[in-house]
């Protein structure tokens, strides 16, 4: 795909069409019903005494029963075997590099840091296999903060099925197509797009298209939700129409299979002789979703100054503590620059939240000095200064200012109110750049008292 084509958004309005077509329905935080066959869905009721076609009742909550109404989440599913059948004789697997809050593992100098792009590894690897810990924040027991990811994977899970207790898992892919096959049916991501999916809901990861590489965040707070606009009103940012959830679609498959369950920071295993994808209809609002980034409208100053990033929040995990998030993502994609008399880089800025960035494609306009590439992560953590490297300052500082189009770029935060833990991993790796704390040692000094 052409990211600076002018007709993106023509392009992201068929994509729409069709997905829905292919089987989707679009709606964020409906409630949903499908069937894969028809008649599989009781009518007036949850649980009737025989479900049709033999099947199952079972219901997937996603929140207390007693939640209020507005965040009170869950799903009927109807299907041919119960998740207590799937149950074996759970082992304890290796969980390789992927960790959980609180994961205190090495203690590294306060300082902005960033990464390159982790390759792809050489081996087979499948989504389980090719998870990366960046940083930790919170506490997953507590479900308060998040883990920041990065996948490698290299082949699909075959016959393997995994589901998340910890937190729901927000998807970003950044090379490469991946299939989620989920109980509640299928949904396929490509960079550019992004997948929910719920804590508890069983998956498959597969390849679409070759080795995929991409970013995650797994959630252990409150479910992600749209935020609130305030004086924006009712449209703009990430419109709900926009948000699409698969059909019902199953697998009736009885052969040796495997089922992973990450719990309590842990990976655990049993034997399997089925698929647990056996879901052929369902209703509710607990549900997986994904969401095309290129539908996002953003909106911004049009006369001076530069608005606070919150207003680029596509989604958000609230806490207790109202205005102040659990966790934001945040986008910072093609949009136009016009404020007149105005820096209108980021700022530089000390900051009560914690940011980790990571760069789909193109160039981020706050950092055009090289280093931070398609792939490459960055981390500005609580109270530690950040802002333009030199190149972008000077640049922002001195051209003509007219009205100026971003284009081609693709850029995110995981924002939280943690501080967030470095793995070892991510400390020790080859592909941190070790030098990039001391950017900010390049700008120079232009104070002159003599003249304004």
């Amino acid at each position: 795909m052409n990211v600076q084509n002018p007709s993106l958004q023509n392009q992201a309005a068929d994509r729409l069409e069709s997905a829905i077509q292919r089987g989707y329905m679009s709606g964020f935080g409906n409630g949903f019903e499908t069937e894969a066959l028809p008649g599989a869905l009781p009518i007036g009721r949850n649980s009737p005494q025989k479900c049709s076609y033999g099947l199952y009742a079972e219901q997937l909550s996603g929140s207390p029963f007693t939640a209020p109404r507005t965040t009170n989440e869950r799903s009927w599913l109807y299907r041919i075997r119960p998740t207590v059948t799937h149950w074996g004789q759970f082992q304890k697997a290796d969980i390789g590099l992927w960790r959980t809050a609180p994961a205190v593992e090495v203690e590294v100098p306060i300082a902005p840091m960033r990464w390159s792009p982790i390759p792809l590894p050489n081996e087979s690897v499948s989504f389980l296999e090719g998870v990366c810990t960046i940083t930790t924040a919170g506490d997953a027991g507590s479900q308060a903060g998040m883990g920041a990811h990065v996948y490698l994977i290299t082949r699909s899970m075959a016959d393997e099925y995994f589901y998340n207790a910890d937190g729901e898992m927000l998807f970003v892919p950044q090379q490469g197509s991946i299939r989620l096959w989920t109980e509640f049916g299928i949904i396929d991501i490509e960079p550019g797009e992004i997948a929910v999916i719920p804590r508890g809901v069983k998956i498959r990861v597969e390849l679409i298209d070759g080795p995929a590489r991409g970013y995650f965040c797994e959630n252990y707070g409150g479910a992600f939700t749209l935020p609130e606009r305030g004086p924006i009103g009712a449209n703009c940012l990430a419109n709900p129409r926009d948000f699409l959830t698969p059909v019902a679609a199953y697998e009736d498959k009885d052969v040796p299979s495997k089922m992973y369950v990450k719990w309590g920071g842990s990976l655990w295993v049993a034997d399997m002789d089925h698929s647990p994808l056996d879901v052929v209809a369902w209703h509710g609002n607990y549900a997986p979703y994904k969401y095309d980034l290129r539908r996002y409208s953003p909106v911004g100053p049009v006369l001076y100054d530069h608005a606070d990033p919150s207003i680029f929040t596509v989604l958000t995990s609230p806490s207790e503590t109202p205005g102040t998030a659990n966790i934001d993502f945040v986008l910072f994609s093609d949009r136009w620059l016009v404020a007149e008399n105005t820096f209108r880089p980021p700022w530089y800025h000390m900051n009560v939240m914690s940011e980790f960035m990571g760069l789909i494609y193109g160039v981020y306009d706050a950092k055009t000095g090289g280093g931070f590439v398609p792939g490459g992560m960055s981390l500005h953590n609580t109270m530690l200064p950040h802002g333009p490297d030199v190149d972008a300052f000077e640049k922002a500082s001195n051209v003509e200012l007219k009205p100026h189009r971003l284009e081609g770029t693709m850029a995110f935060m995981f924002e939280t109110r943690f501080p967030q833990k470095v793995t070892a991993f991510a400390a020790s790796t080859d592909a941190l750049q070790k030098d990039y704390g001391a950017y900010g040692h390049k700008l120079k000094k232009h104070f002159n008292p003599s003249q304004r």
